[in-house]
C-alpha cells in the first residue's frame, strides 16, 4: 500500500468516524449512545454502545488505525501528543519562551518626566476656586 493509498483510507475512515458519532442514537434511559448501522472497517456492529457514563472505555480512532496500518508505510501514525511530536514539543519549549510584545520592547519612561508636564488648571487642581 503506498503513501497515497493510505492516506485516502484514513480519509475514508474518518468519514466513517464522523458518521458514527453524527448518527447514533442516544439511549436517555440508560445514557449510553449506540451505534445505530454496522461500521466493519471501524469494528463496531449495530446496537454496540459507543459511549457510556460510567466504567467505560470509548472506542479509540487511534487503535482502529493501529489495526488497519501496514507495514510498509512508515510513520503512517503520528505519536500521541503525550508521547511526543508537535503537541509535546509546544507544551514543552514554545509555550515556556518567554512572548515579546510591543510593549516589552519600548524604552521604559523617565523617572523625571511627570516633572516635565504642564499641570492641569495651572496647578490649582481639579476644584474650581
Amino acid at each position: 500500500m503506498e503513501r497515497t493509498e493510505w492516506k485516502a483510507f484514513v480519509d475514508e475512515l474518518r468519514t466513517q468516524w464522523k458518521k458514527l458519532w453524527r448518527d447514533r442514537i442516544d439511549d436517555k434511559v440508560k445514557a449510553e449512545g449506540i451505534a445505530c448501522q454496522d461500521y466493519s472497517s471501524l469494528f463496531v456492529d449495530r446496537g454496540t454502545v459507543i459511549v457510556a457514563t460510567r466504567d467505560f472505555k470509548p472506542v479509540d480512532f487511534v487503535e482502529i488505525l493501529e489495526h488497519h496500518k501496514p507495514s510498509d508505510v512508515p510513520n503512517a501514525i503520528p505519536p500521541r501528543p503525550a508521547v511526543g511530536g508537535c503537541g509535546k514539543f509546544i507544551r514543552n519549549t514554545l509555550s515556556k519562551q518567554k512572548r515579546f510584545t510591543r510593549r516589552e520592547r519600548l524604552a521604559p519612561l523617565k523617572k523625571g518626566h511627570s516633572k516635565n508636564q504642564q499641570k492641569k488648571k495651572g496647578g490649582r487642581g481639579w476644584l474650581h476656586i
